[in-house]
């Protein structure tokens, strides 16, 4: 109710990722890229297509898609639990959704 009545006013001071609020697609990205070493990665806030949706409340929507050599040999389930690892103290912060694409280098 605070924030809502701090957002009407104008005085809200709502930067992304400074103080904990909501991470950005930039800081995914660079958290993955020191995990993963990835040959490609792509990071989308698609946040603004889930405007309205009551888990846009909860934090942003993101899409991941990376290839790295530290995915070869394993599942798509350990894949992503490798990813999901990775940005686990980012979850915390305002990601409702996170959508993954990982795959070894034989595969893109």
């Amino acid at each position: 109710m605070i924030r809502d009545l701090l957002d009407q006013s104008g005085s809200s001071t709502h930067t992304p990722s400074v103080h904990g609020l909501r991470p950005t697609a930039g800081e995914i990205r660079a958290v993955l890229e020191q995990a993963f070493a990835p040959l490609s990665i792509d990071v989308v806030d698609d946040s603004a297509r889930h405007a309205g949706h009551a888990g846009a409340r909860e934090g942003g929507h993101f899409r991941v898609t990376l290839v790295a050599p530290a995915f070869a040999g394993r599942a798509q389930l350990e894949r992503h639990r490798m990813v999901y690892s990775a940005v686990a103290p980012l979850m915390g912060r305002g990601i409702h959704a996170l959508s993954i694409v990982a795959q070894a280098p034989n595969e893109s």
